[in-house]
């Protein structure tokens, strides 16, 4: 599997990238048919304007309401779950969350772990950093699976393999697992299946992620669709659980309205076919369940954005997947063309603290600011106001106060500093701005044909013959 760490070590071709994923007319298709049938999913759950409104204000007071208190929860959280049995480890970074969760491996001396879908295991290059020193990491999500086979990231946070049609996943199989080839939809999940259940009982770890995590009971929620997150969390002795610090809620009460938004946009469903909820270790009178279970807790530039208070609103996010599925940018391009762990919408908001907006400056601009991921945002984020604030801090000078973001000033430009400066004097001076519109009109034939991007697909503007003051003096004249 090649080193995806790498790809952080420069900035994102975010451009090269989706150029090649627009020339890629198997992978438009693939992406506009699962974009159309997943969109219609969501509306026909969403039927009642007015219901919808409700919860999703609903949703961004619960999530509003544990950012305010941050902190505070999270320390509520550590001693709820340490009180059940759980043992937490805080990282601040992904090398830091790495290196402890390979001293977990390595005290039980585990040369095996098995996955349920976990995006911040994926933020973490977990696969990568144990495959180094020896430990095989087994993707379990269906999905995932198939990426992994595929030495792949994924190119959706809650469908991982969506760019892929049933021929490339029944060649994939035919190629790497060797079986015959099939485009039978129910036969190719099967022998997925078939080939996962054998490795959840050989496993020596089970790692996932955790949707939710409740800071008044020290429950760990984590809701899927396939049994291989349950499978994950309760086969193998040892259960280690990965999550950013934006996920605890304040109370169990509060998981109601947000399963219910997650699930209703994340897939059209009313609720997933597996909710795990996970409170502690097995117990003495228990027949199942892993015998440890351990939780990280990964800060990864989250601090950063929770630190200001309009960029804070990044962290309600509930991973559903929603702005993807509506964004005309995604749709088009699909998720690889980001070079991201999170792409989309959210990516674009998020990736930046992780980052720096040194390493992802195209992605704040990557976007038509149609406002379609602000709308269905199941939690209200304002996508497109982070979006644009995002962009002012790339442009923002590297040494002006106050610092936001790291990699502020990435875009700056000195030259187009000056231009708006120039911009401004002939705008609040009406005497310059007379004689300077006077001479462009006069002048309009000078007009270059080539005025930079603009004009690889546009045509240049003219300027026109004469200024809008000298036509209203002109009408009022033969008024």
């Amino acid at each position: 599997m090649p080193n995806f760490a790498a790809l952080t070590e420069a900035p994102i071709e975010f451009k090269r990238n989706a150029r090649a994923a627009l020339a890629d007319g198997q992978l438009r298709r693939n992406f506009r048919g699962a974009m159309d049938f997943l969109m219609v999913k969501r509306a026909a759950q969403f039927a009642d304007d007015e219901e919808c409104e409700q919860l999703r204000a609903f949703g961004n007071r619960v999530r509003a309401r544990a950012l305010s208190r941050l902190p505070a929860l999270l320390e509520q959280l550590e001693a709820r779950l340490t009180r059940n049995g759980v043992q937490v480890h805080w990282a601040e970074s992904v090398d830091e969350a790495n290196t402890i969760v390979h001293s977990i491996v390595a005290a039980h001396e585990a040369k095996n772990l098995i996955k349920g879908k976990s995006m911040v295991s994926e933020e973490m290059e977990m696969n990568h950093f144990l495959g180094e020193r020896g430990v095989d990491c087994l993707e379990s999500d269906m999905g995932e699976f198939i990426v992994q086979l595929r030495a792949e990231k994924p190119s959706h946070i809650i469908m991982p393999a969506i760019h892929l049609n049933v021929g490339q996943v029944a060649a994939l199989f035919h190629d790497k697992l060797e079986v015959d080839y099939t485009e039978d939809v129910d036969l190719l999940i099967q022998i997925g299946r078939e080939t996962l259940r054998r490795k959840f009982f050989e496993a020596d770890i089970g790692v996932s992620g955790v949707n939710f995590a409740v800071a008044e009971t020290g429950t760990l929620v984590l809701v899927e669709n396939e049994g291989n997150g349950r499978m994950s969390t309760t086969v193998p002795p040892v259960h280690i659980a990965v999550t950013g610090i934006e996920k605890v809620v304040e109370k169990l009460r509060d998981v109601v309205p947000l399963l219910s938004l997650l699930t209703r946009s994340a897939t059209g469903q009313p609720i997933t076919t597996y909710v795990n909820m996970i409170s502690g270790p097995r117990q003495a009178d228990e027949l199942d369940g892993p015998r440890e279970v351990h939780l990280v807790l990964l800060d990864n530039g989250r601090t950063q954005a929770f630190a200001d208070s309009e960029l804070r609103q990044t962290l309600n996010c509930i991973r559903c997947g929603a702005c993807m599925n509506h964004c005309p940018v995604y749709t088009r391009i699909g998720g690889h063309a980001y070079g991201t762990v999170y792409p989309g919408p959210i990516g674009k908001i998020m990736t930046p603290h992780m980052l720096g907006l040194e390493k992802t400056r195209e992605l704040p601009s990557a976007s038509s600011l149609c406002g379609a991921c602000g709308e269905v945002c199941p939690v209200k984020i304002p996508i497109p106001s982070l979006l644009r604030r995002l962009r002012e801090e790339a442009a923002r000078r590297a040494d002006a106060a106050p610092h936001h973001v790291r990699g502020q000033g990435a875009n700056h430009s000195t030259k187009e500093g000056l231009v708006w400066k120039a911009w401004v004097k002939m705008n609040t001076s009406p005497t310059l701005y007379r004689l300077l519109t006077y001479a462009g009109t006069r002048a309009r034939g000078l007009t270059p044909a080539n005025i930079g991007p603009w004009t690889e697909h546009h045509a240049a503007p003219k300027l026109a013959p004469r200024t809008l003051h000298e036509r209203v003096r002109e009408h009022l004249g033969e008024a």
